[in-house]
């Protein structure tokens, strides 16, 4: 019996038969992109990323704590501040996120004390080259202005108050935060 299966290869006859049906007769299980509707990100989907606009100052909400920086597993951001002399508060001068290096866990967005920075639900973005996916403040402040646009109702993050943890144990402003 084992001598006529080798002779006739009945196994590999059988998955090539599989092969054949699958390939010739069943529908495709992957969608064409943009086919006809254009697919909706699921609630916490980590796209773009953008640096939250200070309504009130229409800079950017960061104060360089270089909490976000510190916990990046990639290491993508960089940031430099000046400090002002009479108030010694920080500003920031230069934040920088290198796309191509990051990994999207979103460790930023979750340990920024003022919810300065966002992974907002945007997938469609690249560029041709290496400077096309290095976002600097402007191009990141100007990233949450474009997600806003599109926003139907108001824009609120998971990370900025998370379920379950008691708002004493939160940051100031993550207490402060509507939702949830």
């Amino acid at each position: 019996m084992s001598l006529v299966k080798k002779i006739f290869m009945t196994e590999i006859m059988q998955g090539l038969s599989l092969t054949l049906k699958k390939m010739l007769f069943a529908k495709p299980v992957t969608i064409e992109y943009y086919d006809k509707v254009r697919p909706k990100p699921y609630s916490g989907f980590r796209g773009r990323h953008a640096l939250v606009r200070d309504e009130k100052t229409g800079d950017t909400k960061c104060i360089a704590c270089l909490r976000c920086a510190k916990v990046c597993p990639a290491k993508c951001i960089t940031i430099e501040y000046t400090t002002d002399e009479k108030t010694k508060r920080r500003k920031v001068t230069k934040y920088e996120i290198d796309a191509l290096r990051c990994i999207f866990c979103a460790y930023c967005v979750e340990v920024c004390p003022v919810n300065a920075i966002v992974l907002t639900e945007w997938y469609e973005y690249g560029g041709y080259t290496r400077e096309d996916l290095l976002f600097d403040k402007e191009k990141l402040l100007k990233n949450w202005d474009e997600f806003i646009a599109q926003q139907e109702r108001p824009y609120f993050n998971p990370f900025w108050k998370p379920r379950g943890i008691p708002d004493k144990c939160l940051p100031v402003r993550k207490r402060e935060a509507k939702g949830v």
